[in-house]
């Protein structure tokens, strides 16, 4: 009872609080961004409304198969958007650039290929959770994804969902999402894809897959190799980006076999092996470099009863870095974490209209570095999930989770959400939860410094959406508040030694927009549009300054024109003004900048699709950064050839 009377009065301060926001939405605007904004707010307001491409490849959830059941199942209140392969292709290879060009998410890049970290709805980097086939891979050490150690080609399709999911998907859930997918089917058929990309700054980027099954296997294997000298020209007389050569190394299988009608047996791996000179900012600089090699392993054992799925999952996670203070030195700092995940899943559908889902999960990890106590932590969590949709027009779910564990607090976590569907034109979104992320091994046992006692960052939050659809024209509209407790932070302790604790409080809250449109205009001839635009307030509560590398603004365009085998696209990212410093001094604010990309393509095949292209990026040249003294490229130019069959 006491629990529930705490719970009742989270749940009555944030929706007071949601409330109290969105009525004073446009009075804290104006009070708070110089003209400018209000010039770049009006831009991207304009920009998502008619100017978005793409629709082919930019989907909703419901369109796609996805091999996290999870995702299509239990996101209820929450919009879900797909990337699938060829909006993939026009990115790049990392995933960084693909996920900044389509999406909400802000990226932190410390010059191109090198250290990438999301923010997503003003959460911070280790509060976005990335799933690999369902399976959540953020560092054991830091509790973040690098996103330019994910090579984008090893999937079949990126999948994106804002809003919490810590009910579902553990920790870190609280800004949304990040769903990596391979998907198998028993078709019968076989598919060839190859890619090969050559561009500025000596830069590599082929791929092939293959995709091939019979009535009762289905085999996938996705290769890539990129590669860069990335020694790209800063806007400073001069000077180029100095030691930022990369490579990686992506290799993803999947397979599935139905052993008779009602057990199928699934395994995915993924090695990933890659390393990066970090660039330097100045000359005088010691040089340094990164080494990572990451495997991930998944093997399932799907069992379908009557009106049960059963479903059992063994997952093993390595994670190995090594650091090179100086790479003409062989001395390294490194840090290894083995991760076993048993997973045990049963659903049961009571009716066509009611579905129960019970989940049982333990999750093992043992490890060690430099800096690092060797320690293991054992982390068992059951969940109860439950959908029902009372009438057509109408469904909801609930979920609750909890974890048992001897190395933090862990807290009851809940969520809700409902979908009303008034019209064909008109639907409404609604969810609630309470999200958490656990300290991380730095946080627990960094050798003199670690705190045992530190407990689970927590978040409750809401979100409401409007969704429109009318023939080819999509649009929505969501608003969303999150409050943030108990938010871990490095601060010097009384003797000087820098150690984490649980103290900040931050809320964030803004709107966001996602369109699109296509259309066959006449005879051979198709256009298409789609795109974002995202308002974001990130506040510490203790101070009242906005989180820094936070831009209120966000907007993400893209229009694409074809004629028979010809196809022309340009796409266009917008990112506002940001601060750099947690007092929000003005004299140190980085600039808003405007990117824009520009495509061709010519398809010769006839039964296959044999395209040939090139690509313009940054075509205007702007002179933009998304940290502080860390250049992005100018113009530069790739050619690509892709084969299909």
């Amino acid at each position: 009872m006491e629990w529930e009377g705490k719970q009742q009065d989270a749940s009555q301060e944030t929706c007071q609080n949601i409330t109290n926001k969105f009525l004073d939405f446009r009075d804290k605007s104006q009070g708070q961004m110089k003209k400018t904004h209000f010039y770049t707010l009006f831009l991207g307001l304009l920009i998502s409304l008619p100017v978005f491409g793409q629709n082919d490849t930019v989907n909703v959830l419901d369109e796609v198969f996805l091999t996290d059941t999870k995702l299509k199942d239990f996101s209820t209140g929450q919009q879900v958007t797909v990337l699938n392969d060829s909006v993939l292709k026009k990115n790049g290879a990392l995933l960084t650039s693909a996920l900044n060009f389509n999406t909400n998410i802000y990226f932190k890049e410390n010059g191109l290929g090198m250290v990438s970290s999301p923010s997503f709805r003003g959460t911070t980097a280790s509060q976005t959770a990335v799933l690999w086939n369902g399976i959540n891979i953020n560092s054991q050490f830091n509790g973040q994804t690098d996103f330019n150690t994910l090579n984008a080609a090893g999937f079949d399709n990126i999948s994106v969902r804002g809003g919490g999911g810590s009910v579902v998907y553990g920790t870190g859930a609280i800004g949304g999402t990040v769903h990596l997918n391979t998907n198998l089917d028993f078709t019968g058929k076989t598919k060839q894809d190859i890619f090969f990309q050559y561009g500025s700054f000596n830069t590599l980027d082929a791929r092939y897959k293959i995709k091939t099954s019979g009535k009762k296997w289905s085999l996938s294997v996705a290769a890539a190799r990129n590669s860069s000298d990335n020694d790209y020209d800063w806007p400073i007389e001069g000077r180029k980006n100095q030691n930022g050569e990369f490579y990686n190394n992506n290799l993803n299988l999947g397979f599935a076999y139905r052993l008779n009608k009602k057990n199928t047996i699934k395994f995915y791996s993924e090695i990933f092996d890659g390393e990066r000179h970090f660039s330097v900012i100045r000359p005088s600089e010691t040089k340094t470099k990164y080494q990572n090699f990451d495997t991930r392993n998944l093997l399932e054992w799907i069992g379908e009863f009557g009106d049960f799925i059963s479903v059992a999952r063994l997952a093993l996670l390595d994670e190995n870095y090594r650091y090179y203070a100086n790479i003409t030195s062989d001395n390294y700092s490194s840090g290894e974490a083995q991760t076993f995940i048993g997973k045990y899943d049963l659903n049961y559908s009571v009716s066509k209209n009611l579905e129960l889902n019970a989940v049982l999960t333990n999750t093992y990890t043992d490890g060690r570095g430099s800096g690092i106590t060797a320690n293991t932590r054992n982390i068992f969590s059951s969940a109860f999930l439950m959908k029902h949709r009372p009438f057509q027009k109408f469904q909801y779910e609930l979920g609750i989770r909890k974890e048992i564990t001897d190395n933090y607090e862990s807290p009851l976590l809940f969520s809700a959400g409902t979908h009303y569907k008034f019209t064909d034109f008109y639907s409404l979104k609604m969810n609630i939860s309470r999200n958490f992320r656990i300290p991380t091994y730095n946080d627990l046992y960094w050798a003199g410094a670690g705190n045992l006692d530190l407990g689970a960052e927590t978040s409750n939050q809401i979100e409401l959406g409007n969704h429109f659809k009318h023939k080819n024209f999509k649009f929505s509209l969501t608003g969303y508040y999150i409050k943030i407790d108990d938010m871990i932070r490095w601060l010097p302790s009384e003797n000087g030694v820098w150690r984490p604790k649980n103290e900040e409080k931050v809320e964030t809250y803004g709107i966001e927009v996602l369109t699109g449109w296509e259309k066959e205009i006449f005879k051979d001839h198709q256009i298409s549009a789609s795109g974002t635009y995202a308002y974001t307030v990130s506040e510490n509560m203790n101070t009242g300054y906005q989180l820094i590398y936070v831009p209120f603004h966000k907007a993400t365009g893209a229009l694409t024109y074809a004629f028979k085998d010809f196809s022309v696209d340009y796409q266009l990212l917008y990112n506002g003004e940001v601060f750099t410093r947690s007092d929000n001094n003005s004299r140190y604010n980085m600039d808003a900048y405007l990117v824009s990309n520009l495509g061709f393509s010519f398809d010769f095949g006839r039964k296959n699709t044999y395209k040939i292209g090139a690509r313009v990026l940054n075509i205007f040249s702007e002179e933009y950064q998304s940290i502080e003294d860390r250049w992005m490229p100018g113009r530069n130019f790739n050619i690509y050839l892709n084969l299909n069959f």
